[in-house]
């Protein structure tokens, strides 16, 4: 109260620093109404996750979060006391980009599906990413991670059916080495990847002919985007539009070095494959969905 108090004379930024509050516990005891003193355990558990997963988390994910701790809520719910506690997640920005001409190694995108709608005498194709199991299709791309020290490129392997980052690999230049030091490590942990479909942009290091022939020797089928159309990769983009949200926007200039940028790109890929939950994958993690979804097929 005596920090609402003096907010008319100071910034409140200044005095949540100075009383060392955090503003989703000034808002929720300054908000706090006869309505939700039910609520109390619930708000505070919500304040705990969202601070937990260092603000990561949305009302969708929360809600998912309390129900796997046995609260018996609506996302609604949820969504209004995250307003009102002044708790929201963040949003996403711009990527790099790989694409240097046609060098004539591409492929066509195998993942449309062709539509003859006769009624308007018209055919279109719609982007198909459906899965039925794990190791069906992959997706790769490369994003760059700029901080005052100098860049980091990204390039993982996506898997679309439990959206597990199967394999990765940082560098400091985007080059052939690292698609391929990225690839071996996926090979390492699955030996039978025949008639897997892997899918990339146009990329230049997904048009060499040594790509071509590491997937072609494993019998992956390689796909590719159609040119200028970021769509048809975008589970891959929304993997990156994550990532950079969660732990780099906001955070740029709390890197000193590229190798403290390197070891929390690398803690955000172990938390995203093993502790952050996905409502698509029905409030699990990727690899307990991965296992769910082995166990279900044996």
């Amino acid at each position: 109260m005596v920090v609402h108090e003096l907010q008319h004379k100071y910034p409140l930024v200044v005095l949540l620093d100075i009383s060392k509050l955090k503003k989703s516990t000034y808002y929720y005891t300054l908000n706090k109404s006869d309505k939700d003193i039910k609520n109390d355990d619930i708000m505070n558990t919500i304040i705990g996750i969202y601070y937990t997963h260092k603000a990561r988390y949305g009302y969708r994910r929360i809600t998912l979060e309390l129900i796997n701790r046995g609260y018996r809520v609506n996302h609604k719910k949820v969504k209004r006391l995250m307003s009102k506690m002044g708790l929201y997640a963040k949003t996403p920005k711009a990527k790099y980009k790989s694409y240097k001409g046609d060098m004539n190694g591409t492929v066509k995108n195998i993942l449309l599906d062709k539509v003859i709608d006769k009624e308007n005498h018209k055919t279109y194709y719609e982007r198909n990413f459906s899965t039925v199991k794990c190791n069906e299709i992959w997706s790769t791309d490369v994003s760059e991670f700029h901080i005052a020290a100098g860049k980091l490129y990204l390039s993982p392997i996506l898997d679309l059916h439990n959206r597990e980052i199967v394999s990765y690999s940082i560098s400091r230049t985007p080059n052939y080495e690292q698609t391929k030091d990225m690839l071996d490590k996926a090979f390492e942990k699955h030996n039978n990847l025949k008639g897997l479909i892997f899918h990339s942009d146009q990329g230049w290091q997904y048009q060499m002919q040594s790509y071509h022939k590491k997937l072609k020797d494993k019998g992956i089928i390689q796909s590719m985007s159609r040119k200028g159309n970021c769509l048809d990769n975008s589970p891959m983009e929304n993997f990156f539009g994550k990532m950079k949200n969660e732990m780099f926007y906001g955070y740029e200039y709390t890197f000193n070095t590229l190798e403290e940028l390197q070891k929390e790109m690398e803690d955000y890929i172990y938390y995203y494959n093993n502790q952050r939950i996905t409502e698509k994958l029905k409030g699990l993690t990727p690899v307990e969905y991965r296992n769910q979804s082995l166990n279900t097929n044996k």
